[in-house]
């Protein structure tokens, strides 16, 4: 076992706390609405970034490369000054949805480059260029923008010309649970000398001015000269020591409101949160306390680096003093480079178990990033909506209340927990969905903390007493994709695979909780009781033909394709943990037979193919959204799009092991079938035997599935060179038209950004290629193998004369997708689109950004460009293929398809169109 191992094996038996440190700042806590106590709800406009460097926080902390520990007592960022700039950067910039063209965007560069799970070294970057930011031209110039043009990035400014920037390194190392070491590594990229203001900064989360009888911390200077450092003092914390090595100064200041600033009042205190802005910006010597104590302070660094060369800041953040048998004058710095040194080495080694062998240079290079921005994407996230509620008077339970603008009916969350957020500055908060494919790429790396987020979910202080998962934190009440109980499963099948046993009291738990789920969606989103569901926008944001969690302008409501065939994958989900479940404890025998039974009514509902209209098109071969008009009539919306796809997502094996535990439950099976032939007359008969006498549920009979299959694989339709699009590239020149009276409803195919503001405008399901949604797909893909078998082919591409079998068309996705990553042949990577600084400059070309979504023609990276979160599934993807072959699929069957190749068969040691982005 490696060291990391053992950290990590030590963190389960709780022999150490080695995560209690972590990145769990966040990248942006104004804008949220935890912060928001506006009578309007708009969030944005209430908490700006002008006023986050002078206003408190009331539920978070946020920084640039921050660590906290995971209370989010204590935080240390990094703050920056170029001397030209009109602020620090103490946190990351970026536009609103009111200053931006396509919704909410970063507006900076920096990359996670490297993490261990335990975060016993992990590697940052952030490039800060050295003429003053241009904040103003960034909000000016794309507000001025239509939905038509490309955002306007940073690189457009010219602010990066002629390399006049410093990358600024951050590495973190632990000594022990809580002995952080900190280096800092400034390079300057530019033609001349420039200087640069490094000021590592320390300071409490505010907890003491909302009221109660709250201790206040201390921050003060150690004794001896500013070296000696910081000593921090905490009623929970106990007591610890930020040394820095050399620093000009500490200042110190409190992290208290600037009331005077902002609100034109008077402050209580002198020494306010921006403080040591004011006195570094603009040299008010007054602004920090003389008295070196307070809540906030900073270690000053005013290094000038000629061009070409680097300087270095060294750390240490320790709740251990200097040895006593040390020297007169102990050096906290004496085993640094050491520490640092070996840590790295442990990362590489830890790394080495998980990367397959058969990824060399660029390949291991993408996975290794995308596990790391995973890791680093962790973050405290503190909310207590009922407390909230009250704050803002609108307390629940008194009869004379104000209205709260959302989560008015989730008072019972109380959430302060470390989470894997989609993206820490875009989406600082965590989505049920997100997370649930988040945990594919975290269950490769940490087992504990995967399963440890899907229990977070189905806790009492998560999951709804109605039994609904909460969605996000604009509206907890909108209704995300239930794919809660497909992660699961996987996450068991994963441990079960690597352990030779899964944790079957972790699963039976979760499965009473999500048993809780499954009743929500089917007494919530059933509304006529005939097994075809809505559920709204369930994450597609705008890809219907209207606002799907709206009230449709033709009256009415819609039957979601999507919603009914997410609804049968989690009967699949819940029949397969139920029958591993009563493999070991017979009462969950009745349980598996009733989601077999609910899954073939909610399959034939699907394919509906009586006189009514269905989902299911007989002559499109495609499965679309059903409006039912209050008339009674009823009509295709004939939108070829993913929602149309993921009905092929149903798909499941099984051995047949439940029926030759329980030979009985044959005649409860063909009793059943045999009263209710239309059940299977229309879908895949589940009593016919596949390869290896395997079993499958699915939707989709072998004629459906390869009608759907020539239409998924046709270049002219939804496969791109880099994966499925969301929409079929035939609606580029057919637009879907519905009218409504002298309004015009219209889809087109929209390859990278969305030309409407639905859902902010900010992600777009009309084009682009998603990570999770073709994730699902080739988890499918493996499922129909295993029970089809090598000789089921499929043209692919549609029309290209070239048979694969249905592995080989799975693997032929991942390698679609990989290549969005990877170099080409001529050294471009496709993510960066037609950005040379990041196609052409060796100091940007291999350092990764893992974007929302992806461009559907030429693969360029689009939205949110740190939501490594489902992104980073394709870590997972590669890894699946590197490690196995169509052959050991069919013999290892149904648990390989959801996981992986069992460990012992790995064979392992250890210029594209510019896009908005890039």
């Amino acid at each position: 076992m490696d060291a990391e191992h053992r950290r990590l094996e030590e963190a389960r038996t709780k022999a150490a706390q080695w995560k209690k440190w972590g990145p769990y700042l966040s990248e942006r806590q104004w804008g949220t609405v935890r912060e928001d106590y506006s009578d309007s709800g708009d969030a944005w406009d209430y908490f700006t970034h002008d006023q986050s460097r002078s206003r408190a926080y009331r539920w978070g902390e946020d920084g640039l490369a921050g660590i906290s520990d995971d209370q989010q007592l204590l935080c240390f960022a990094l703050a920056l000054w170029n001397g030209k700039d009109p602020i620090l950067k103490e946190r990351m910039f970026g536009l609103t949805n009111s200053e931006a063209n396509h919704g909410e965007d970063v507006k900076e560069y920096y990359f996670y480059l490297d993490s261990t799970p335990t975060h016993s070294y992990m590697k940052y970057l952030y490039k800060y260029p050295q003429a003053a930011y241009p904040y103003a031209n960034l909000i000016e110039t794309n507000r001025g923008r239509s939905r038509h043009e490309f955002e306007y990035e940073l690189l457009d400014t010219g602010v990066f010309d002629q390399d006049r920037y410093f990358d600024v390194f951050v590495e973190y190392a632990k000594a022990s649970p809580e002995d952080l070491l900190i280096q800092i590594t400034v390079e300057n990229r530019g033609p001349e000398p420039a200087t640069l203001h490094v000021l590592p900064t320390l300071w409490f989360r505010n907890v003491w001015s909302w009221g109660g009888d709250v201790p206040r911390p201390v921050l003060r200077q150690a004794a001896g000269e500013a070296g000696g450092g910081i000593v921090a003092s905490h009623s929970e914390l106990g007591e610890r020591r930020l040394y820095a090595e050399g620093a000009a100064a500490l200042l110190f200041t409190e992290n208290e409101t600037n009331q005077e600033r902002l609100f034109n009042s008077p402050n209580r205190t002198p020494y306010v949160k921006d403080g040591i802005d004011r006195y570094i910006v603009q040299n008010l010597k007054d602004a920090v306390n003389p008295e070196k104590t307070g809540t906030k302070a900073a270690a000053h660094y005013p290094l000038t680096v000629a061009a070409g060369t680097s300087r270095t800041v060294r750390l240490r953040l320790s709740d251990v003093a200097p040895a006593a048998s040390a020297p007169k004058k102990p050096d906290p710095f004496g085993d640094f480079d050491a520490v640092m040194r070996a840590r790295r080495q442990e990362a590489d080694e830890f790394y080495a178990t998980v990367i397959p062998s058969s990824l060399k240079g660029d390949a291991a290079n993408v996975m290794r990033q995308a596990l790391a921005g995973m890791l680093w994407s962790k973050q405290y996230y503190y909310y207590d909506v009922d407390r909230w509620l009250t704050e803002r008077g609108a307390d629940p339970f008194k009869a004379k209340r104000r209205a709260a603008p959302r989560n008015d009916h989730w008072h019972h969350m109380y959430n302060a927990e470390i989470l894997s957020m989609p993206d820490k500055w875009e989406y600082p908060w965590y989505a049920a969905w997100d997370l649930a494919f988040h945990v594919l790429a975290l269950t490769m790396v940490d087992e504990d903390f995967g399963k440890g987020q899907l229990d977070l979910m189905l806790g009492e202080n998560f999951l709804h007493p109605s039994g609904q998962l909460p969605a996000y934190e604009w509206n907890f009440g909108d209704v995300n994709p239930p794919v809660h109980a497909w992660s699961t499963i996987f996450t068991y099948r994963l441990e079960q695979a690597r352990r030779g046993q899964g944790d079957l009291d972790w699963l039976e738990r979760a499965f009473h909780k999500l048993l809780l789920n499954f009743t929500w969606w089917v007494n919530r989103k059933d509304r006529s009781g005939n097994n075809v569901f809505e559920g709204g926008f369930l994450g597609l944001d705008n890809i219907g033909v209207f606002d799907r969690s709206a009230p449709l302008p033709t009256g009415g409501h819609l039957e979601q394709a999507d919603g009914t065939a997410w609804m049968a994958l989690f009967c699949q989900n819940m029949l397969e943990i139920s029958v591993e479940l009563a493999m070991h404890r017979p009462a969950y025998v009745d349980m598996a037979v009733k989601f077999v039974e609910h899954f073939l009514w909610i399959a034939s509902s699907m394919v509906h193919a009586g006189e009514d209209v269905g989902m299911w098109d007989e002559e499109d071969g495609f499965f679309y959204d059903v409006l039912r008009l209050p008339d009674g009539g009823a009509q295709r919306l004939k939108v070829r799009s993913m929602v149309g796809l993921l009905p092929l997502c149903a798909a499941t094996v099984f051995q047949g092991q439940l029926l030759a535990k329980y030979p009985e439950l044959r005649q409860r099976f063909k009793q059943f079938l045999g009263s209710r032939p239309e059940l299977t007359a229309f879908i895949h008969d589940p009593s016919k035997p596949g390869h290896g006498g395997r079993h499958l549920a699915a939707v989709l009979s072998e004629t459906k599935l390869r009608r759907v299959l020539a239409t998924m694989l046709d270049e002219k339709e939804f496969l791109s060179p880099y994966g499925l699009r969301s929409i079929s590239r035939y609606h580029a020149e057919h637009p879907y038209v519905f009218r409504v009276g002298d309004q015009e409803h219209r889809v087109s195919y929209l390859p990278a950004e969305s030309d409407t503001g639905m859902f902010g405008g900010n992600s777009n399901w009309r084009g682009p290629i998603w990570m999770p949604v073709n994730g699902l797909i080739i988890r499918a893909l493996l499922q129909y193998h295993t029970y089809y078998g090598k000789n089921f082919t499929i043209e692919c591409p549609t029309g290209s004369g070239r048979y694969m079998n249905l592995y080989q068309v799975a693997e032929e996705l991942t390698r679609r997708l990989a290549s969005i990553f990877l170099r080409d042949s001529k050294g471009r990577r496709p993510i960066y689109g037609g950005t040379r600084k990041f196609q052409e400059d060796p100091h940007w070309s291999d350092y990764l950004q893992f974007f929302e979504y992806f461009h559907g023609d030429n693969g360029a990276g689009l939205g949110a460009s740190h939501q490594t979160g489902w992104t980073g599934t394709i870590a997972r993807a590669m890894h699946v293929f590197a490690t196995s072959t169509a052959e050991q699929f069919l013999e290892l069957g149904k648990a390989a398809a959801i996981t992986e190749v069992e460990p012992a068969r790995r064979g392992q040691s250890g210029e594209a169109a510019p896009s908005r982005k890039r």
